[in-house]
């Protein structure tokens, strides 16, 4: 499923919810989409608030739609052990959600390791692993498919820092007026 894909997919989700708003919710299986959906999007505010309005009867009566927001709720926590762990415990996704819980697995990876690359300068194997939900030999491919990272002997793997993302410079000037607006606001 492409993010094009995915996104008239939310489009419509989110227009049938609109529609069916008043008295009759939807079917558990397209709430279980659109909270996929926001998910691999990363927008978790819209997923929480998603998760409010699903009706109770709705959340009881799924176990697909639950699991969902179990991932959920380890994003929202940034506990990517967890995170991993509830991608993995469910596999038999219904086929309407599996190609967007493929996606989900494949963005948090890749999240993960762009996290990892601008966080850590040095991070143990084991600690990779438990952040990317890999064993530590997966972590250890996985560390040597990223351009510039090194895996020294020891169980240590070095990071390269992301190129940073492009924009404007700075002139001083504008720096300054930045700087004169940050003190103006704290002595307020």
């Amino acid at each position: 499923m492409t993010v094009e894909d995915m996104k008239v997919l939310e489009a419509d989700l989110e227009r049938e919810e609109l529609e069916a708003a008043i008295g009759t919710p939807l079917q558990a299986q397209k709430y279980t989409q659109l909270l996929a959906i926001y998910l691999y999007h990363n927008d978790l505010c819209n997923a929480k608030m998603l998760w409010k309005r699903i009706p109770e009867a709705v959340k009881l009566a799924d176990e697909e739609l639950n699991a969902v927001w179990r991932i959920g709720q380890r994003m929202w926590q940034r506990d990517f052990y967890l995170m991993h762990l509830a991608l993995a415990q469910t596999d038999s996704w219904t086929e309407p959600v599996a190609p967007i819980m493929d996606a989900l697995k494949g963005q948090v990876r890749s999240r993960a390791l762009e996290l990892i690359g601008s966080a850590y300068s040095s991070i143990t194997i084991e600690s990779l692993a438990r952040l990317l939900g890999e064993t530590p030999a997966q972590a250890v491919a996985s560390a040597a498919s990223q351009p510039g990272w090194q895996i020294v002997e020891g169980n240590m793997v070095l990071p390269k820092k992301p190129a940073p993302a492009p924009g404007p410079p700075l002139t001083s000037e504008d720096q300054l007026d930045k700087l004169t607006e940050f003190v103006s606001f704290l002595e307020n």
